[in-house]
């Protein structure tokens, strides 16, 4: 977790407005624009979840959904969903999705985790004793299949992988039973299984104890896990993977040499502030409000939406690193156009795919988004919302105003 600059803890993530194409290169060619690069390609295929929490049947979010929109192009990538906003009404599950989403942090990686993760975790209408999850990636041209099952969330039940629609192996912690025959496929065949401890994660047990070759599939399996990024701007700020510990953010800003870009940042914004370093009775190097007839430290004067735009400031100047970006209420401090600077800010990036919580409706828009982007998550089934509609929805159309009518079925 992250501090402001007193005693308040803040989780901290990054975004990067560089349109950062580390996803995708295209070759020059004569036909450029219909090459890609498959090997610099990595994305969340879909994902699905049973009997997690709020979710008893299964519920999937599939990122190639997609309708053949003309406008908004930038926000489609490898005919994937590259920035998605979710609605829902209150305790519909737009939190636990993003926590469900999360959970492969947890035995895979070692970066932050929250209580949240863990309490409650299977769902308590369902005689069934495990939660099940499914993820679908595409990693530099190829297609990777994770599933497992946990009955809690520190404790794996079943894991199974496959590359490329072959089967790696599957292995089921209870009984032992294992299927290791296709190991090979990913550089493993000569590992020692007999005495491995059965409490980790085959899939880490190999990345921790295999030689990896650069391009390994299990080596950019986790190495996307580990850049995995959850933050949310209430509830103290917590944060989910990509890192580990706490920082005060404000001394973070000043130590980077970032004031006047954060200055900047709120001045791009219409917050105009005198900022600047002073040096508490500690000896430690402070933000400030440097006002005409007296100093302000910054985080002290801070108001809740400035507070969630310096957590917004911190975490993007990390996002050239993010693989996949989830935040949870993110306007939950802030005005409607400034909330739509953020979304379009962060849709551009092509470097990670993103997904929003919200209820702002305000949001749904065609100038921002497209139809396809927005979703929404109702009796445990989430859909686009030109899926909740007969209508053929257009560039012209006003998705807020038929929301607000009752056009979209939920």
């Amino acid at each position: 977790m992250i501090k402001g600059r007193d005693s308040s803890l803040l989780s901290f993530s990054e975004i990067v407005f560089q349109n950062n194409c580390k996803k995708i290169t295209i070759l020059l060619t004569k036909n450029y624009n219909r090459y890609i690069m498959k090997w610099v390609i990595k994305m969340i295929k879909s994902f699905s979840v049973r009997n997690y929490k709020s979710f008893k049947d299964e519920i999937v979010f599939d990122f190639g959904d997609i309708k053949d929109y003309k406008f908004n192009s930038h926000v489609i990538q490898n005919n994937l969903l590259n920035s998605a906003i979710i609605y829902g009404k209150n305790a519909s599950g737009k939190s636990n999705l993003g926590l469900a989403l999360f959970d492969i942090t947890i035995h895979l990686i070692d970066k932050e985790q929250i209580p949240m993760q863990y309490s409650d975790y299977l769902n308590g209408n369902s005689d069934e004793p495990y939660a099940y999850f499914s993820y679908s990636f595409i990693l530099d041209g190829n297609n990777i299949k994770y599933n497992y099952r946990k009955s809690e969330a520190a404790k794996l039940v079943y894991e199974e992988l496959y590359v490329n629609q072959a089967k790696v192996f599957s292995y089921n912690f209870e009984t032992h039973k294992k299927d290791l025959a296709n190991l090979s496929l990913i550089d493993a065949e000569t590992l020692n299984f007999d005495f491995r401890d059965m409490n980790i994660s085959v899939v880490r047990y190999i990345a921790n104890n295999t030689y990896l070759k650069k391009d390994s599939i299990i080596k950019k399996l986790v190495t996307f896990v580990g850049n995995m990024l959850w933050f949310r701007s209430i509830q103290n700020f917590s944060y989910i993977g990509f890192f580990k510990g706490s920082e005060i953010i404000t001394e973070n800003i000043i130590k980077n040499g970032l004031v006047t870009s954060f200055k900047k940042f709120l001045l791009d914004i219409g917050i105009d502030l005198p900022l600047d370093i002073a040096t508490d009775p500690m000896g430690q190097k402070i933000l400030i409000n440097k006002f005409k007839n007296r100093i302000v430290p910054f985080w002290q004067s801070a108001s809740s939406g400035t507070q969630a735009l310096t957590l917004y400031f911190y975490w993007s100047h990390k996002f050239s690193e993010v693989s996949f970006l989830f935040v949870d209420e993110f306007d939950a401090f802030y005005h409607t156009e400034l909330a739509e600077k953020i979304i379009e800010h962060v849709s551009k990036q092509t470097a990670f795919q993103s997904v929003f919580t919200t209820h702002n409706t305000a949001l749904m828009s065609n100038q921002l988004l497209r139809p396809d982007c927005y979703m929404v998550l109702s009796s445990n089934k989430l859909t686009p919302l030109f899926k909740c509609t007969e209508k053929e929805l257009r560039e012209g159309h006003n998705l807020e105003k038929m929301y607000r009518q009752g056009e979209f079925l939920e």
